[in-house]
């Protein structure tokens, strides 16, 4: 399919429909935010527990890791719960969704996380350049995260025909190529970026390297005993490599499917607040799975409805997920949702399709017409 034949579904809206979008988006977060409360606060605590508790659970396993069983059950344990502190804990209140608790101990300018990112880095990189510049080409520096062609505008280079390989590389070590982006390469490159910053970053990188390498490679294999300390070893190895697959498939699941679309700096050079809300439904797509799922993906199975409102507690988008596919179906908006298989494949195909030179963008889906028993996956913990 030829570029000309995708046209973005902002073109076929009226400023005034545009608006009046926009006036709807706006309804919602007002509506969400008016009613936050003590349930809200008590379910991130309660997340906040588990993954501690989960944390305790898989060490004291890890300490009988030279039986295998006990090897087996504590990495899965252990990985569950860098899971939860990753994305349902740390991404979620980076983004500042629980500072209206005014809580220190939960606070977006007080957190940080067992990731190889600064909290600095990564909220300037994440929260302010990817969220606000969504899918804009040559000002999201998310679009392939600077090492892939996930966009057939993208100038291909022969590096690229090595993709497919260091995709899997990029999969296995995701925090550390997270924490390398958002140092921004390209600002170092041309040297606009300040060198007292830089090594600042890197000495942030540095420290959490080396913490992360005395407590998962030294301290708690130590705990384990001579016979144990391999094994504690391998098994914490595996529980961050467990960790960074999880995180990179629901973060590429929700960015980089077929259906997203992508922006000139033409096409939002004068993007109004309703634009602003299109654009990031346009960009994003999101995950269909159980209350489960939801939960150890942060709810970025709502990807859709996370990037409209990046700021709103995660465990609200079941809530509003039915609202943003009714003003889709009215306005003619695709919902980009599709189950986990599919989203993963549709992005694995795409970097393996676009590793080469040419291909064309990929067609995207239809205004969305939900069927008759469509239903809306709820959040583990009600609020």
């Amino acid at each position: 399919m030829s570029e000309s034949m995708i046209e973005s579904p902002l073109a076929r809206l009226s400023a005034e429909e545009i608006e009046a979008i926009g006036r709807e988006f706006d309804a919602i977060h007002e509506e969400v935010f008016n009613s936050l409360g003590d349930r809200d606060a008590d379910y991130i605590r309660s997340i906040i527990a588990l993954h501690r508790q989960l944390a305790l659970l898989s060490r004291a396993i890890l300490l009988g890791s030279r039986y295998k069983p006990a090897w087996i059950l504590g990495t899965s344990v252990l990985g569950i719960a860098k899971i939860l502190e990753n994305m349902e804990i740390g991404h979620n209140v980076m983004h500042g969704q629980w500072d209206w608790m005014q809580d220190p101990r939960i606070n977006s300018a007080s957190w940080d996380w067992d990731a190889a990112s600064t909290p600095e880095a990564w909220k300037h990189s994440h929260n302010y350049v990817h969220h606000t510049y969504t899918n804009i080409r040559g000002k999201d520096k998310d679009l392939g995260y600077n090492v892939m062609r996930i966009d057939p505008h993208q100038e291909w280079r022969p590096i690229y025909l090595l993709q497919p390989l260091y995709n899997l590389l990029l999969a296995a070590f995701f925090e550390w190529g997270v924490a390398a982006h958002d140092l921004d390469r390209d600002a170092i490159k041309a040297g606009t970026k300040d060198k007292e910053e830089l090594r600042r970053q890197l000495r942030g990188m540095g420290s959490k390297a080396w913490r992360q390498i005395v407590k998962d490679y030294i301290a708690f294999p130590l705990l384990s005993g001579p016979k144990g300390f391999k094994k504690t070893l391998a098994a914490n190895f595996t529980a961050n490599i467990i960790r960074n697959g999880w995180s990179y498939a629901i973060i590429f699941c929700g960015h980089f499917p077929d259906q997203c679309y992508t922006f000139s700096e033409e096409e939002v050079a004068d993007e109004t607040r309703g634009g602003f809300y299109i654009r990031q439904l346009l960009g994003a797509a999101n995950i269909e799975g159980s209350p489960i799922f939801h939960v150890l993906s942060g709810n970025l199975g709502y990807q859709v409805e996370h990037h409209i409102f990046p700021d709103m507690p995660a465990s609200r988008y079941a809530q509003i997920a039915p609202k943003v596919k009714d003003i889709c179906q009215r306005y003619g908006l695709p919902y980009n949702s599709g189950r986990f298989g599919r989203q993963i494949g549709s992005v694995q195909r795409t970097i393996l399709r676009l590793a080469f030179p040419g291909g064309s963008p990929a067609a995207k889906p239809g205004p969305y017409q939900p069927v008759e028993d469509d239903t809306i996956t709820r959040p583990l913990i009600a609020v």
